[in-house]
């Protein structure tokens, strides 16, 4: 069998789809805890910053929320080259919001940290080490 077709891909496949889903809801529901995994403050007083960052804080969440779903989608319905590229799509998040994090000074790890393990699995989903595909004639 195939690695990108083996069932050890798949359960992390999930368990990182269930990990977007519930920081996406996070976000959504409690935007104050949320942003920590940013380390960064919200704003303590109502007024139009409290609202553009709830706002945001949604919108953050609504992404993570389809991250997951994408990668749902893609593990319910056998399809592991979209799989594959949904998960490195993930990654490249993930990098993008260390990226923010290390240049507001802080919290670039919280990202980092997972961002490679999603990669590689993407990379296995998409095939990469299940051999020669070359025909012969």
């Amino acid at each position: 069998m195939a690695i990108s077709n083996s069932l050890p891909v798949l359960v992390v496949a999930n368990l990182f789809a269930a990990m977007c889903v519930g920081f996406g809801i996070n976000a959504i529901l409690r935007p104050e805890h949320g942003v920590s995994f940013f380390e960064l403050a919200p704003p303590t007083v109502d007024g139009p910053e409290k609202t553009l960052f709830n706002s945001l804080m949604a919108v953050y969440g609504a992404r993570d929320v389809f991250m997951g779903v994408a990668i749902w989608a893609a593990t319910l319905t056998g399809e592991r080259k979209a799989l594959g590229w949904i998960l490195l799509g993930v990654s490249a998040v993930a990098f993008a919001d260390g990226a923010i994090c290390a240049v507001n000074g802080a919290g670039e790890w919280n990202h980092w940290g997972y961002a490679p393990v999603v990669m590689v699995v993407g990379l296995l989903a998409l095939g990469v080490l299940d051999g020669s595909k070359t025909k012969t004639a």
